[in-house]
């Protein structure tokens, strides 16, 4: 799972950082509105951390852009306003929920995972299947017909965020900065290369198919497909 977290308070900002990678999430951060907006614009977060008061623009406006462009990212948003008033702007403008300053980090960590259930991002499952491919979350491999694919680690978690995004075209962009991270040293050229590695083992089961190359754009898990691979 990967957080952006937007805040200007540095010492606030790594103590949840830390607290977050701590708990095995994945952390992009931004210090400025005009980043925290650049960052949260590319579609790649499961939840995204935002301070209200920030340098440049602030976090109404990031909110209401955000869902403008369409990006359902679901946003907590931080306040040291505790007012009837300052709760409700930002729960209008698309947030779908508001901590206080100051606050206890564990607070925040459960509210995190409440919104990630609240969409399906995690739960009881211990698998997720698309046609014939099957993640096992617990053992982080892929299976077709109970057989292993012996994923690497950056396999399983492409073929995962592909699954979860299952019917959905995912561009090259999104892929890299989800799985590799925006700051990676890495060029995009490894998303091809990743995506070929997969494929290969899918074909030993023949639904290797299953992953469709949308040219010049990404990628898209989809069976039964009209689209040219």
């Amino acid at each position: 799972m990967r957080i952006l977290v937007v805040e200007d308070d540095q010492s606030l900002r790594n103590a949840i950082i830390t607290i977050l990678e701590d708990e095995g999430f994945r952390i992009d951060h931004a210090g400025t509105g005009d980043d925290g907006l650049y960052l949260a614009e590319q579609g790649i977060y499961d939840v995204i951390v935002l301070d209200i008061m920030l340098p440049g623009i602030d976090g109404i406006s990031i909110i209401k852009e955000l869902r403008t462009q369409g990006v359902a990212t679901p946003v907590i948003f931080l306040t040291a306003k505790d007012s009837v008033e300052s709760r409700v702007k930002g729960l209008d403008a698309g947030a779908d929920d508001y901590l206080v300053k100051p606050f206890a980090i564990e607070e925040l960590l459960a509210r995190i995972r409440a919104l990630l259930r609240r969409n399906g991002k995690i739960g009881e499952e211990q698998e997720i299947s698309y046609g014939p491919i099957t993640i096992s979350l617990k053992e982080h491999d892929g299976f077709v017909q109970n057989h292993p694919l012996k994923l690497t680690a950056k396999e399983y978690e492409l073929l995962e965020y592909l699954i979860r995004n299952k019917e959905q075209i995912l561009t090259r962009e999104q892929i890299f900065n989800r799985i590799w991270g925006i700051d990676s040293d890495k060029s995009e050229g490894i998303v091809e290369l990743y995506i070929h590695y997969i494929r290969k083992k899918l074909a030993a089961f023949g639904c290797d198919s299953v992953i469709r190359t949308i040219r010049s754009i990404g990628y898209m898990l989809k069976e039964d497909s009209e689209i040219v691979s």
